[in-house]
């Protein structure tokens, strides 16, 4: 039988949202992305500085990375595939009581749930780590000694995380982006302070404690966010809304594809711990490779993702038009970052990481990690948009099975380029991944959104890679000049480097772009002369 709501259905919201009215819900989270991102070069700035690379160093990043990982595979998959689509059918006014019913018993089952696991894994944290050492062959017995403290720190981070996660998705879903786009800012400022005021007496643990804080702090942030329902969020187990249900029934297909995906991830957490100071070159070119994934995809796919989630419930005709409208804006930014980050690739590792314990020896493994890294970039990008499409047609079935594809493929390709490549192997596997993943994925939303031909797609993806490949070359030609000049090295010399060749190319790429008559960008030009008067 079906269920009836409690309430009358809200009105039907507007169905199409405008390219200026995406870029704006964009553009805020792409401004907490922003700083959030900067924090984190901040962060790992100094952890280089003041850790460098080494056995403690991967200690460390196995204890911040679990925490993270554990929090994706319980909660963090859960924010976007089920509760923005769910929340969304209940945050127009109308219905707004049964919202926060809702949120409650989501709030209260996943402290439960997540407490529950967290108390496991602190009293099996040796065994957790011991896992990690035997994937890694032994290789690396100083950071097996260390990890355990620091991951019995770091664990009850993941309380916080999964409950932040659930008041970002609320507030996503009330289309308030400000709150929950600068959580991660927080998170990443509170362990750079923490780690710069404690590290002198607590080594490496500073960091770790800094994460801590960071998680609860991430809750204390979106309070103000819920000011018209905060005082409705009660602990409750409200088992008969029919929106838990819904939450569930999508979560299954998520959690099975998290299983399988986390499972890859951890593997190359172990093999990478066999090579001593693997880990630690890894996080360092994560974070590079992570900037413009968070800055464009992200923040792109967050936005749009409650209007994909309404157009899908109303069976609009404008999903498909959403969807390329989303895309668009994904290619248009994430080509030229990915080019440019990748011909800039040293000089822009020299001067994010190398001072202090972080040797010019550290900067060619990062830079070769980030490089292989890079392959992936752009498919992961267009991926992520198009998972999100799939989430607001309530399917989480599709991307969880494309995933299992794609992990069968990231293990294959470790295994056969491990002894070849050594390092780079996880990498390459990686890129694979998100290559094999992100094609899958178009071809068969491409089936059953009628196809995307004659829409804006493949021109614009024609005119951005023109584009960039004349950027990137200009990049490489103006980083040669500047290697010219006869400027003494240190910080100037590092600055110019990194940030000459990449204006130059930057300015190339719009000018371009507007020239190859790109419609998002002369858009945006036209935006932008208005708002100055020219």
């Amino acid at each position: 039988m079906t269920e009836l709501p409690s309430t009358p259905p809200a009105p039907s919201p507007p169905l199409v949202e405008t390219t200026g009215g995406l870029a704006r819900h964009a553009s805020i989270i792409a401004l907490g992305s922003v700083t959030s991102r900067a924090l984190g070069f901040v962060r790992d700035s100094v952890m280089a500085g003041l850790f460098g690379t080494g056995a403690h160093v991967d200690a460390l990043s196995l204890a911040l990375t679990i925490p993270n990982q554990i929090y994706d595979l319980v909660t963090g998959g859960l924010v976007n595939s089920a509760l923005v689509p769910v929340f969304s059918e209940y945050a127009a006014q109308p219905r707004r009581s049964d919202l926060w019913r809702l949120a409650s018993t989501v709030l209260t089952l996943a402290g439960l749930v997540v407490s529950a696991l967290v108390a496991g894994l602190v009293a099996f944290a040796p065994q957790v780590v011991a896992l990690f050492a035997a994937l890694g062959r032994g290789h690396n017995p100083e950071a097996v000694i260390q990890a355990t403290p620091l991951l019995r720190l770091t664990l009850p981070a993941v309380i916080f995380l999964s409950l932040s996660g659930v008041l970002s998705g609320v507030l996503f879903a009330l289309k308030r982006f400000t709150y929950p786009a600068f959580t991660a800012a927080v998170f990443n400022a509170s362990m750079v302070v923490v780690s710069l005021a404690m590290a002198r007496w607590w080594g490496v643990g500073a960091m770790a404690a800094g994460m801590l804080l960071g998680a609860g702090l991430q809750v204390a942030l979106q309070f103000p966010g819920l000011r018209d329902g905060w005082a409705a969020l009660r602990p409750a187990l409200d088992w008969r809304h029919p929106g838990l249900r819904r939450i569930l029934r999508l979560y299954v297909p998520i959690i099975f594809g998290l299983v399988i995906t986390q499972a890859s991830i951890y593997i190359g957490l172990g093999l990478a711990w066999g090579f001593v100071g693997g880990l630690s070159a890894m996080r360092y070119a994560t974070t590079l490779y992570q900037f413009p994934l968070g800055l464009v995809a992200v923040a792109v796919s967050s936005a749009i993702l409650p209007t994909l989630a309404r157009q899908a419930a109303e069976g609009s005709s404008a999903f498909r038009q959403t969807v390329v409208q989303g895309l668009n804006l994904v290619i248009l930014l994430i080509v030229p970052a990915t080019v440019g980050l990748f011909v800039l690739a040293r000089p822009v590792v020299v001067l994010a990481f190398e001072r202090g314990l972080f040797t010019p020896a550290d900067t060619i493994v990062t830079t070769q990690v980030l490089r292989v890294f890079l392959l992936g970039l752009i498919f992961a990008a267009v991926d992520q948009m198009l998972i999100f499409a799939y989430y607001a047609r309530q399917d989480t079935l599709t991307p969880a099975l494309v995933g299992v594809l794609s992990v069968g493929v990231y293990v294959a390709v470790a295994l056969l380029t491990l002894r070849p490549l050594n390092l780079l192997a996880l990498m390459l596997a990686d890129s694979a991944k998100q290559i094999t993943h992100a094609v899958v994925m178009g071809l068969l939303l491409s089936r059953r959104l009628g196809g995307f031909g004659g829409t804006s797609l493949w021109p614009t993806l024609g005119k951005v890679a023109l584009a960039s490949l004349a950027m990137g070359a200009l990049a490489a030609a103006a980083l040669l000049l500047v290697d010219r000049l006869p400027l003494a090295p240190g910080l100037l010399y590092n600055l110019a480097r990194a940030g000459v060749p990449g204006l130059a190319g930057l300015l190339a790429y719009f000018w371009l772009a507007n020239r190859l008559a790109v419609r998002e960008v002369r858009t945006a030009l036209g935006l932008l002369r208005r708002r100055l008067g020219l």
